[in-house]
This record gives structure tokens, C-alpha cells and sequence, in this order.
């Protein structure tokens, strides 16, 4: 039997159509020659999600991504097939986990603890874990922060490496050096002083003992020396200040009977300064003994009469 050329083109056609399918469902994951059982999950966002993404459980693969669908609120809902020879807890979580740096993501069973097991249709709980680049945002902030306290140690250090700042600190430490040696040698005069002068400050130091010794053997004798000339001079103190004020008070009634009598016009201060007749009697008696003075110095051989050889002459 002669099989035609059309007959051939058509076989060959159907074949390369099967194989193309065949291939396209391979490429995406979908095994049609096996059932597989079908779970969903929703999700609020599928950022770097696709299909044919590996499903995991600790890290290995039990089925694929095989769906993702828009519904009307807006929620992603994630069609996963799964090898039926793998029993899945009904309270299994699907989470969306980043696998990589540039955000790709693979779903992982966080297989849970029911006894009761999810059946083909049924819908797992769902869960979004933050992506890498999510992750590692907080240590990239801190990172740069580090970064640029780095830089600025670095400046620092290029600072102090400055060949100006080198030689202001060998100057620094060269003065620290000659300081130390003036302490050193002074600190040598210091001890040799001391141990010249030791038998004389150790006897100076014996003497301050002994006197520190006798005061505080004699502390109640030299506290009652202390108590009586404290009482002795306030004694005193206190006679010489009544003694004057008796004084000052008798001085005072004196001046007032003299000023009494004087104000009453007796006793001859008074006559002198209320008797008019007596003060004119006074002024003639003093302008007279001035004329006689005045005369006096004139015409002294008038009052005075002296010969050299003691006899008068007439």
C-alpha cells in the first residue's frame, strides 16, 4: 500500500503539532501524561511570581506553579499542582518566599501538624515573606551609615598623615620628651635634698611630735589658762568701760552747775559775762597797762635807775 505525499505532510504535520505541545507543557512544568492533585492559595501581591515557579517543602520540590488569576477584588489566586504521592496537612501554609537578590519567588509548603489532610481543590492558607531586597534594606540603611563614618575616620586619618601635622607632633613629642627629662632631674635634686636633709627633718618631725605630745597633755591646763584670761580681760573690759562712764557722767553735772551758776549770774565768770561795768573796768585796766608798757619801752631810765660803779646818781 503506497502512502501519498498529502497523507505523509499530515502525519508529519499532526506529530510536530503534538510534539510542540508536548514540548510547550514540558517547558512549562505540566506533566500531561500524570495526574497531579490542584491546591490554591490568594495572595495580596505576587511581586516576582510566575508560572511553572517551583512549589518547595525544605527546599525540595513537590509540585509547580501551574496558574496565577486576577480576581474581582483585586486578590491573586496561585493554582499549584502537586505530585499526589505527597500528602498535604490542611493546615499547611503556601508562602511566598524571594529566592533571589533580583526578586524571584518560589512558593514553600510550611507543611502543619493536622491530621486531616487537604484534598484536591481545596484552598491553604497563604503567606507573603518580604523579599530579599526587603530584608536586607534595614542593614543597607546601617550599612551606609557605617560607611560614612568610615569616611570620615578616613579623612581623619588622612589628616594625621599630613606631613604638617607630622611635624607639629614630633615638636610635641620631643617637648614631652625634654619636660619628662627637667621632671626626672628635678625629681633627682628632690631625693638628694631629702636624703642630705633627712636627719634634720626627721628631728624636725620629733620636735612637731614632742610639741603635739606636751599640747595634748596640757590641753586642760591650756584651756583653763585660756578661760581665765578670757574672764580676765572681759573683767577688765567691763571696770575700765563703767569707770569711764562714771567718769563722763560726773564731768557732765559739773559742766551743767558751772553753766547753771554762769546762766544764774553767780560766781565771777558770770559777773564777767553779764556785769557790763566790770567788763568796761577790765578793757580800761588792760588799755592802761598797754599805755604803761608802750611808756615803759620809751622811757625806760624814767622806772629804772642803775649806775655802773653802785652808787645813785641824783
Amino acid at each position: 500500500m503506497k502512502i501519498s505525499n498529502e497523507t505523509k505532510v499530515g502525519i508529519l504535520t499532526a506529530l510536530a503539532i503534538a510534539i510542540f505541545i508536548v514540548g510547550y507543557n514540558f517547558l512549562k512544568g505540566n506533566d500531561i501524561f500524570s495526574s497531579e492533585n490542584e491546591f490554591y492559595a490568594k495572595y495580596d501581591k505576587v511581586d516576582g511570581l510566575a508560572v511553572s515557579k517551583p512549589v518547595l517543602v525544605n527546599g525540595y520540590q513537590v509540585g509547580r506553579v501551574s496558574a496565577l488569576t486576577l480576581l474581582e477584588n483585586g486578590q491573586i489566586l496561585a493554582q499549584f499542582k502537586i505530585d499526589p504521592k505527597y500528602a498535604i496537612p490542611a493546615n499547611t501554609i503556601a508562602r511566598l518566599e524571594s529566592t533571589d537578590l533580583l526578586g524571584s519567588k518560589a512558593v514553600v509548603f510550611d507543611l502543619g501538624n493536622s491530621l486531616k489532610y487537604a484534598n484536591d481543590g481545596d484552598t491553604l492558607n497563604a503567606n507573603v515573606q518580604a523579599n530579599l531586597l526587603e530584608q536586607v534594606e534595614p542593614v543597607q540603611k546601617k550599612a551606609e551609615v557605617i560607611i560614612s563614618k568610615l569616611d570620615s575616620m578616613l579623612t581623619s586619618v588622612n589628616n594625621i598623615l599630613n606631613p604638617n601635622f607630622q611635624r607639629n607632633v614630633d615638636r610635641s613629642f620631643a617637648s614631652i620628651a625634654k619636660t619628662l627629662e627637667t621632671l626626672e632631674s628635678t625629681s633627682k635634686t628632690i631625693d638628694g635634698t631629702v636624703s642630705v636633709q633627712s636627719k634634720r627633718i626627721d628631728a624636725i618631725l620629733a620636735n612637731a611630735e614632742s610639741i603635739s605630745n606636751n599640747l595634748k597633755n596640757n590641753n586642760e591646763r591650756i584651756t583653763s589658762i585660756l578661760t581665765n584670761a578670757n574672764s580676765f580681760t572681759d573683767q577688765l573690759a567691763r571696770t575700765q568701760i563703767q569707770t569711764t562712764i562714771d567718769n563722763a557722767n560726773k564731768a557732765v553735772t559739773e559742766l551743767q552747775t558751772a553753766v547753771n551758776k554762769i546762766n544764774s549770774g553767780t560766781g565771777s565768770i558770770a559777773l564777767l559775762l553779764n556785769d557790763e561795768k566790770l567788763y568796761n573796768n577790765l578793757n580800761n585796766s588792760a588799755k592802761s597797762l598797754d599805755n604803761l608798757i608802750i611808756d615803759v619801752k620809751a622811757n625806760p631810765k624814767r622806772y629804772v635807775s642803775f649806775s655802773i660803779f653802785g652808787g645813785r646818781k641824783d
